[in-house]
């Protein structure tokens, strides 16, 4: 069963052809997106349909010689994108935070990119840490809200330094917020077409101010969907039930603190960081997808890193944007060769390169 996505975006048509930012960012980002883009050139090609990609160098080496993270001008052109492609930031000697703040999220809120999507599916022929659990119960989507909370920024420190030190960081919900992050996972659980079940995840009991605004818009909002079945489970007990019962999740829908937390999570359920990709939406505007693990910098240049995960994340771009058969396509060719051709999802032990591991999905992709 294919992902779906939302997409309401008014970017490219069909016959214009889509122009889509590069951001091959740091470490093994670069390796990993030039198999990405091999593969969305091959089926791109098959499927009739344009694609123009303009590739900026944002990351730790342009920090490093210039001090700009993301410049105003750079900014103003990725919002003219139809979408935008990441590989990965992080550099070691930049100072952890300089650019996951001047980039990352710089982008998401600038952007307003409100929603992360994180698919949560374990594949044919990917070993899972669960026990007796399979493709067949290892299948959901994680809707993260993405612009408030603790990611916000609220907060400050006083007296630090000194055994008087008060740190603060305050977690931000708005009516408008939380609202449209659980209409676009009521929606995607619909079009989904699963299960039809959507289980709100949050801390009630403690988080008594926070979730009850999240919980109180969640019951109101079910009653437009009569069609799909809702549910509550505090954050701790969705990390136990993801890890002994993963099947009774098909939708999930989370404030931006816990979506982290249980996004990595699924990744590993899911067979590791070397499958997992995810999207940062903005229904209505331009939207990012990325490779959920890190730059992997002791990898870097060594054409051993895996690949599958931004093929992935470029297999979630495709469907966003439109083009449904292409995305069929990728995810068809990472199956096939997950299936026939891997020995592991490790660096270094796939038993082929990344180039190669690249080279194989795109030729599945076009022959599917």
């Amino acid at each position: 069963m294919s992902f779906l996505y939302i997409s309401t975006s008014e970017g490219a048509t069909h016959e214009e052809g889509y122009k889509i930012a590069v951001l091959p960012g740091d470490g093994t980002g670069p390796e990993v997106v030039q198999e990405g883009v091999k593969v969305l050139q091959a089926v791109s090609s098959v499927e009739g349909f344009k694609t123009e990609l303009v590739e900026y160098d944002l990351g730790g080496e342009r920090y490093l010689k210039t001090g700009e993270t993301l410049p105003d001008t750079v900014l103003a052109e990725l919002r003219t994108m139809d979408a935008i492609y990441l590989g990965a930031i992080g550099h070691p000697d930049v100072k952890p935070g300089i650019l996951e703040k001047g980039i990352l999220l710089r982008i998401r809120f600038e952007l307003d990119l409100y929603i992360n999507l994180r698919p949560v599916k374990l594949y044919p022929g990917v070993d899972t840490p669960l026990k007796n659990k399979g493709p067949a119960e290892i299948d959901f989507v994680i809707v993260r809200e993405n612009t408030e909370g603790l990611y916000a920024g609220a907060g400050g420190v006083l007296k630090r330094g000194t055994v008087d030190e008060v740190a603060t960081q305050e977690s931000i919900n708005t009516y408008k917020g939380v609202e449209r992050c659980l209409r676009y996972a009521f929606e995607f659980c619909r079009q989904r077409a699963r299960a039809r079940k959507l289980t709100l995840c949050g801390k009630t009991n403690v988080l008594t101010y926070a979730f009850d605004l999240w919980e109180r818009v969640f019951r109101q909002m079910a009653t437009e969907y009569p069609d799909i079945a809702i549910d509550y489970a505090h954050v701790d007990a969705t990390c136990m039930w993801m890890v002994k019962n993963p099947e009774w999740f098909d939708c999930i829908v989370t404030d931006n603190m816990f979506g982290d937390i249980i996004t990595d999570l699924g990744a590993m359920i899911q067979g590791g960081m070397g499958i997992a990709a995810g999207g940062n939406i903005n229904p209505q505007g331009t939207s990012m997808f990325e490779p959920i693990g890190g730059s992997a910098p002791k990898y870097t240049g060594k054409n051993i890193i895996n690949p599958l995960a931004a093929i992935c994340a470029c297999q979630m771009m495709l469907s966003h944007l439109g083009e449904k058969k292409a995305a069929q396509r990728v995810e068809r060719g990472v199956m096939q060769v997950l299936q026939d051709r891997l020995k592991s999802l490790s660096a270094g032990e796939m038993g082929y390169s990344t180039a190669e591991v690249g080279d194989m999905v795109a030729e599945y992709s076009v022959k599917g």
